[in-house]
């Protein structure tokens, strides 16, 4: 009698050993939380890498005396002295001067005009997606191609724009320099990043205006309210939120600009457009004072921080009310 063998389950192709088996359970007991962790453990490990290193190693740095032009020197602690040195110095507050004007005068423009023209694309009058998308060009341009773009526009000989002042004034177009007077180029400066983030401030109070009921106009034209006073009633108080939402995020941009700035005036003339940004660009970079401009770029952080938090604070009140 021949004698039929049972199959060797453990040399058969695409049958689980018990190792597998287990091994198949667990992955099977993780639950979903798990899995999300594991998939998304890499990505959180990179961005900690690239940014809580660098922040901790800058706070090491501003307690140092490193200075890379005289890196010869040995590595010295010197405690709070950078603090104490940028506290006490005048230029450091009146950059800090100069920046928050610049904050304060180009937030409040670019709120005006982006509340204007959104109350404008929100009529849905004919065309409007054409113009939104013309209205959006310059936020969809880099800093850097805008500083360059308008500096030739402002050249006083062969700018345009100065013939366009000179036609409506009959002042000499070569007889003024946006960019080079004292007086005018701090709002140069305002001007352009107006126009620039004006459409951003105008996306965000769209969302607003298009987030009020329209029964609640309707309601306000039962009552024979007029459209001046479903502004003030209705429109404004429902979209201050989103407005409050625009300066925070507009002022922190504002407040660590850099490039635009660099490319129109690079400070000048003097150090009538030196924002902060730009003084410690020059100390990181052109005196090489390292454990000093750690020490600035922590000030700025924790002022940016705190400043930020206390108008957050302040937002989420406004919200629920």
């Amino acid at each position: 009698m021949t004698t039929i063998s049972q199959p060797d389950h453990a040399t058969m192709p695409g049958v689980s050993t018990p190792a597998k088996s287990r091994d198949a359970r667990r992955v099977r007991g993780l639950s979903d939380r798990t899995i999300a962790w594991l998939f998304v453990a890499p990505t959180i490990a990179l961005l900690l890498a690239i940014n809580i290193f660098p922040l901790i190693w800058m706070i090491r740095l501003s307690f140092t005396s490193l200075n890379l032009s005289m890196s010869y020197l040995p590595l010295r602690f010197v405690g709070l002295d950078n603090f104490r040195d940028i506290l006490n110095d005048e230029d450091v507050w009146f950059r800090l001067q100069t920046t928050a004007q610049f904050v304060i005068s180009s937030v409040a423009l670019q709120v005006v005009v982006g509340f204007g023209l959104a109350l404008l694309i929100n009529r849905q009058f004919r065309g409007h997606s054409f113009w939104t998308t013309i209205i959006l060009l310059p936020m969809m341009l880099s800093p850097a191609v805008v500083g360059n773009f308008w500096t030739l526009l402002l050249q006083p000989q062969i700018g345009p724009f100065n013939y366009l002042i000179s036609l409506f004034t009959g002042v000499p177009p070569s007889s003024f320099s946006m960019t080079g007077q004292v007086s005018l180029a701090p709002w140069t400066i305002v001007l352009v990043d107006t126009w620039m983030w004006a459409p951003y401030v105008m996306l965000i109070c769209l969302a607003g205006l298009r987030s009020i009921p329209d029964y609640i106009y309707e309601a306000a034209e039962v009552d024979r309210a007029s459209a001046w006073r479903q502004f003030w009633s209705i429109t404004l108080p429902m979209t201050v939120p989103f407005l409050m939402l625009a300066v925070l995020f507009r002022a922190i941009e504002n407040f660590k600009m850099f490039d635009m700035v660099n490319l129109l005036t690079s400070g000048g003339p003097g150090s009538t457009t030196e924002l902060v940004s730009i003084s410690l660009k020059r100390a990181a970079f052109e005196k090489w004072r390292t454990g000093y401009s750690s020490a600035l770029a922590i000030i700025l952080f924790v002022t940016v921080f705190g400043a930020a938090n206390i108008y957050v604070k302040t937002l989420n009140k406004v919200k629920q009310r």
